[in-house]
């Protein structure tokens, strides 16, 4: 039987949920509770979780009890991703979060409406499904996945309809990290408005 998601948000498709450090981007290195939600049409095929993408293999789940989880861990901040978890509503995850003084952080490619209140927002457009140009001026950061040459052109593209407070980022897709990063790394030197990203928690060994 299809999920019957409510539109008020306040069941999601769970896949999983972990506290661990962030890998990536300007918060590498800081504790977090990661939610990522089930459910994706981007079709990334480089995609590390495509276990994600068909929502009704995950479980619906209470937000208040994905809440009251996030509150037991020290570590006062959740990183919301997926699949793509703009899909869903959710503005009643983020005032439960926020209510709670856990600061919300999202990872999103953009290609839905924008919902919730976020302290962080990781805009991450992908070429499969382009994001809509509404989002971009709310992005807090910008990570590009880099996985051939024609990828500088194409963060260049969003860098522009960007705030100019929002931090640029390209990261090597990583089973093409030893062709991409020295690519990236000239890169970066000759364009220092960008800054390399590492998937550091795959250095570390952790989730």
């Amino acid at each position: 039987m299809a999920h019957q998601i409510p539109e008020d948000g306040t069941l999601l498709p769970l896949m999983e949920e972990f506290y661990t450090i962030q890998g990536e981007g300007y918060n590498t290195g800081k504790a977090a509770y990661f939610i990522r939600l089930g459910g994706c049409d981007v079709g990334c095929h480089w995609c590390d979780v495509k276990e994600s993408w068909d929502a009704e293999l995950h479980p619906l789940t209470q937000v208040d009890d994905i809440v009251a989880k996030a509150t037991t861990f020290p570590g006062k901040a959740v990183v919301v991703t997926g699949g793509e978890p703009l899909i869903y509503n959710l503005d009643y995850l983020t005032k439960k979060l926020q209510e709670q003084q856990i600061l919300t952080f999202i990872e999103t490619s953009g290609a839905y409406p924008l919902s919730g209140s976020w302290d962080w927002i990781c805009l991450s457009p992908k070429k499969f499904k382009e994001p809509r140009p509404d989002i971009a001026p709310f992005a807090n950061e910008l990570k590009v996945i880099v996985f051939n040459k024609s990828d500088f052109e194409w963060a260049e593209r969003y860098a522009e309809m960007v705030g100019e407070n929002c931090k640029l980022y390209l990261q090597p897709e990583w089973s093409k990290a030893s062709t991409v990063t020295p690519l990236i790394v000239d890169y970066v030197m000759a364009n220092p408005k960008w800054e390399i990203s590492l998937q550091t928690h795959k250095f570390l060994n952790i989730p």
